[in-house]
């Protein structure tokens, strides 16, 4: 079976458009009539991968197809050549011969495609053993930050925790036979004293392709997993789980896939029911619990760096705090600056309007404006009763006056 999900797909369409390029690059030929006596049809070399035989059913089938076999002989040759170009620069790819696509590259491709997925594996296990010793290191915080009487309970709560999970049925060693068996019993209603390994590969052969695939074997597990992980138990970690059931995939795998393909044989399963250790599994399969995924010095250097990281993201909190207060300060400058202006243009309106209302032309009783003459250097007359006040103090003022001992004009007796 092909690989299937994220592993299968970082190989598959490589591999597939590698394979269609040699045709692609086929010049269609006019036929005349046929020859009675025909040339047998040339097989493409048989790489002994067992993805060859996948690969060149999938490339059989679409040469039957018309429309697509019409697209390849009006496939641009430069076109296709500019892909060949691309495909020389993989590294996976046979160096002493980058004209053609031959059975050496696809062994390259597929033992690169191998290790890639196994660094993914590696990764997952990293990745796993950081993930236990952040939550050991939250434990002990945790521990520390109680009181005696209060840290004493909750180590009393972790250890029956803990006790609860360990009491589970025995684990069979994968791909042994009484794991194999009590497959073949509960999953597949077999009598298990007729278990026959043959039988068996090919019932968990889900697609007939003659090769059991890591999801495949993974399925297997399944009632092995069920024995220690139950996600309704509050103290079964799901995350160990699949730690769980990767580690049961590498050990079967390690054990059974002789050539490293990540694919099993109905050849290699055979040879490894005859093995010694197929009926020979002792007290059976240990979990993680009994394998540490680290170990204290490892403990100690994560701690030690999860401090430091710590101490860098508060610095930076620090900074940005006093980043906000110099904001927000400068923001309180930058609002009372805005109300002085207002206030500023304010009174500057104010004052505008004042004046305007000085300069304004009175009006008369019946609203029409009433306009006087430029009398700023010319005095402004007084009323007719007044007039008449002013008139007599002129008469009487000293200067109209006769001067002392002189007589009265006898015109003004």
């Amino acid at each position: 079976m092909p690989p299937s999900g994220p592993r299968g797909s970082l190989l598959l369409p490589p591999l597939l458009l590698l394979l269609l390029l040699p045709a692609m690059l086929a010049v269609p030929l006019e036929r005349g009539a046929p020859n009675k006596e025909e040339s047998p049809a040339t097989e493409s070399p048989d790489t002994g991968l067992y993805y060859h035989r996948y690969l060149q059913e999938v490339i059989n089938v679409l040469e039957t197809d018309g429309h697509f076999r019409e697209k390849l002989q009006a496939a641009n040759a430069e076109d296709i050549m500019d892909h060949l170009n691309l495909l020389k620069h993989f590294e996976h790819l046979d160096p002493q011969n980058q004209h053609t696509f031959e059975a050496r590259d696809l062994e390259l491709l597929i033992q690169t495609a191998t290790r890639d997925l196994a660094q993914y594996d590696a990764a997952h296990h990293e990745e796993f053993k950081r993930y236990e010793m952040f939550k050991e290191h939250e434990r002990r915080r945790y521990l520390e930050s109680l009181g005696e009487e209060q840290r004493k309970e909750a180590e009393r709560k972790l250890e029956e925790q803990q006790r609860r999970h360990r009491e589970h049925p025995k684990v069979n060693v994968p791909g042994s036979q009484a794991q194999l068996k009590e497959v073949w019993e509960e999953l597949d209603g077999l009598d298990p004293n007729r278990f026959n390994p043959k039988t068996f590969f090919i019932l968990h052969d889900i697609n007939s392709d003659g090769v059991l695939d890591e999801q495949e074997l993974e399925a297997l597990f399944t009632k092995e997993l069920e024995k220690v992980y139950d996600p309704k138990n509050e103290e079964d970690d799901m995350r160990e789980m699949e730690e769980e059931r990767l580690r049961m995939r590498e050990h079967v795998m390690k054990n059974v896939d002789t050539n490293q393909d990540r694919l099993v044989t109905l050849e290699e399963f055979l040879a490894s029911t005859q093995r010694k250790e197929f009926g020979d599994t002792g007290e059976g399969w240990e979990t993680v619990e009994m394998h540490p995924a680290y170990t204290e010095d490892e403990l100690r250097r994560f701690e030690e760096e999860l401090a430091a990281r710590e101490a860098e993201l508060n610095a930076k909190a620090q900074r940005l705090s006093q980043e906000t207060e110099a904001l927000g300060r400068s923001q309180d400058r930058l609002e009372a600056q805005k109300r002085e202006l207002q206030q500023a243009v304010l009174h500057m309106e104010q004052r505008k309007q004042q004046q305007q209302d000085h300069k304004a032309p009175a009006s008369n009783p019946q609203g029409q404006l009433k306009f006087h003459p430029d009398t700023e250097d010319a005095p402004v007359p007084a009323p007719v009763g007044d007039q008449r006040d002013v008139d007599t103090s002129e008469k009487k003022s000293p200067e109209n006056l006769p001067p002392e001992g002189a007589q009265p004009d006898s015109q003004h007796l």
